[in-house]
This record gives structure tokens, sequence and C-alpha cells, in this order.
């Protein structure tokens, strides 16, 4: 049977960027991509693009407008009907991703949208392979070594995102009795580590917004202790790992950590930014409950562009174990790159599109 593929939060960066990937790498019959009604002229600028740099056409992809967050996805009946005899690999990516989202809107897209995901992918009868992007901050507040079998742990959450997001993987995995599934837990990830491409400036990006804002202090300190792991991930390996994990038959109903397996301390990022960016070294520390209270003020945030959410991710000491991930992709030449080898990448990217304000997240 040949291969036909479904994908939700297309034309989401890594979204299109997993499908550009895929139509190089494997034979795909045809693409179904979900897509918000308000982004469809941009979902048709991006196959434009897919098929300009590839050997496929255009008849091999259907945007479908829908929404998640409904039932049957908002698609026509006759649509549902059509589809669901030919689909063999679900990827759900569609997500609210920002560290501050207020809980009713992450309820509403990341539970009850994979929800209705869930309730679609019971209907197709062909199905290889679904996979489902978490991340691996579903384990909350958690420190100490962090498995891939592991999900429900007592654990609290920093934010909205990863309580929702956790909720959503318990969902995912109460189907896997019945339907292959492959779920997906990255890291924060980051540019592409040979171009340093990425849709938005958040995650190791906030330090990089700091740091541009206070270049002319005559001191910058570290920000706390900064002894937790930074867990960055660019998303070329991401990309390449999901792909290869989706599709090799030990991947079904397995749970994979895209993490970095010799990451850094935060302490250690911080500097080695600094100095790469400023040609600076941290002096002193400023604690990071003083931090915090800055960043309490709209006024500071939106200056500094930096999410006062971030900060917990400097002192919450998780050490995420990828074993299975490292064991399933022996032999596959794909390999998460060492945080240092690629920020040379980072940085012109970076200077080039950093006051572009579709690069940054609105600050709230």
């Amino acid at each position: 049977m040949e291969n036909v593929y479904f994908f939700t939060g297309f034309p989401g960066f890594i979204a299109s960027r997993l499908v550009e990937c895929l139509i190089k790498q494997h034979d795909a019959s045809h693409i179904y991509l979900l897509v918000q009604p308000s982004f469809v002229t941009k979902a048709e600028l991006e196959v434009r693009r897919l098929v300009a740099n590839s050997t496929t056409s255009f008849h091999q992809y259907t945007i479908i407008p829908g929404d998640i967050t409904k039932p049957h996805l908002n698609m026509p009946h006759h649509i549902q009907q059509e589809i669901t005899q030919q689909i063999t690999h679900v990827f759900h990516l569609a997500a609210v991703y920002d560290l501050a989202v207020p809980e009713n809107i992450a309820y509403e897209i990341n539970v009850n949208g994979t929800k209705h995901v869930n309730q679609f992918v019971s209907t197709l009868p062909h199905l290889q392979r679904y996979t489902y992007f978490s991340t691996a901050y579903v384990s909350g507040t958690r420190e100490g070594t962090i498995l891939e079998t592991e999900l429900e742990m007592n654990q609290r959450f920093k934010n909205h995102y990863e309580s929702t997001k956790f909720q959503a993987e318990k969902l995912v995995q109460s189907i896997s009795i019945d339907s292959p599934t492959t779920i997906i837990r990255p890291g924060i990830v980051r540019g592409d580590s040979q171009t340093g491409e990425t849709i938005k400036f958040d995650g190791i990006y906030f330090l990089l917004n700091l740091f541009d804002k206070i270049r002319s202090f005559p001191i910058i300190p570290y920000l706390g202790r900064g002894d937790a792991q930074g867990n960055f991930v660019p998303v070329d390996y991401i990309l390449q790992a999901t792909l290869y994990l989706s599709h090799v038959d030990s991947g079904i109903g397995k749970t994979y950590h895209l993490t970095d397996p010799n990451p850094y301390t935060m302490k250690e990022i911080y500097a080695v930014m600094m100095q790469e960016y400023l040609n600076r070294r941290p002096t002193g520390v400023l604690p990071l409950a003083l931090a915090k209270t800055g960043l309490s003020l709209s006024t500071v945030r939106k200056w500094l562009r930096v999410e006062k959410e971030a900060l917990d991710y400097f002192t919450c000491k998780a050490e995420y174990d990828c074993t299975q991930a490292t064991e399933d992709l022996k032999g596959s030449h794909i390999r998460c790159p060492d945080f240092k080898e690629t920020i040379a990448s980072m940085l012109p990217f970076y200077e080039q599109y950093k006051h572009d304000p579709t690069k940054h997240l609105t600050i709230q």
C-alpha cells in the first residue's frame, strides 16, 4: 500500500520542515495538510515552495481547512470519509508552545485538540503509525534522571504549557494499545545546526535577546547559580530522528527523548554564548529571585524580549535519559551535535533577523 500522510501544525516551522524532509527521504503518494482557515494562504505559499524545491507536484498535496479544537477536526464530512481509507501515517504537531500561555487556551488546543486528533486516528483502518509531538518537559518540576518510559510521577508543572502537554500525552498513551503510536519528546528546540534558521527567537534565544539589550552595561552577571542542565536541541536533529523513528518497526509503542545526550549546565551555556556574541565573560551573580522580580514588570519583559517563565529552566535539575532514542537510532548516522559546535551557525541568523518583529514572541 502506498504511503499517505496526514499532518497537523502546517504551515508551522517544524511541520513544514518535517514535510520537506519527508518528501526527500520517503515515498509519499499523497500528503494531507490540516490547516487553520486563517493560514490557508500561507500554507498554499509553503506548498509552492516545497514543490519548487523538490520532485513533488501540486497534485500530491491537499490543504484541508480545519480546526483541531472542533469535533471531527471541523472537516467536511465528505472529505473525512474520502481520506480515512487512504491515510497510513499521521503526524500531530499542532499545539501552542508559549510558556506564558493562559490555561484556557493551552487546554483547548493542546488537550482538546489532541483528543479530537486521537478520535480521528481511531477511524483510520490502514494506519501504520501515529506520531505525536510531546515535549521532554511533561516531567514538570521533577528533578534527577527522567526516563523515556516514565510519565505520571506525581509531578507538578512550571506553567500551563507543560501541564497541558502532559495531559495530552496521557491521551495519546491511552490509545497506544489499539493504535501504532510513537511519541516524540524534544528538548527545547533551537535553530538548524547548519544554517541557524529558526522561526521564533524564544527558548535559548531569550539569552541573545537579553545580551543584545544589555551589551553596553559595564558588568553583566550570571543569572543565579545555573547548575541545572540546559537541553537545547537543533531542529534538524529532531526532524531527522523523528522521521527515522516514525518509520522503523522498533519505534511502535515507544516514547523518545530527543534531547542532548551530553548537555551543558545553564551556567556554561550562558558563559559561552556571551563570549561568542559579545566577546565578554559574566561577572558576579544576579540572584534569580531578583531577576524574576524585574521580569514581573511588563515594561521590563517587553524591553528585554524575555519571558519570566524562561527563568524556571535555570533551576530545575532534570536529566533527560535518552537511552531508547540513542539505541534505536544506531546505524542511522543521526546524532545530536554538540551545543558549542553549532553556536557559530546560530549567531549570524540571529543578528540578521533580530530586528524582525515576526521573529519574536509577543511579550505581555
